[in-house]
């Protein structure tokens, strides 16, 4: 956790306010979980998707 803290202290988010950090923060994770959830839904679909390439 030290760490976690460190990084967020000397980061661009560093002088902001709490509320601020944790929204950049909260905004970080979900774009995160939401990669990693459509990265897991293309694996296990993706034989079945049919993709074309054209005009």
């Amino acid at each position: 956790m030290d760490v976690l803290t460190q990084i967020v202290k000397e980061s661009a988010i560093g002088p902001l306010t709490a509320w601020f950090k944790s929204l950049v923060i909260s905004l970080f994770i979900a774009i995160v979980v939401t990669l990693a959830s459509m990265l897991v839904l293309l694996l296990m679909h993706g034989s079945q998707t049919v993709i074309t390439f054209g005009y």
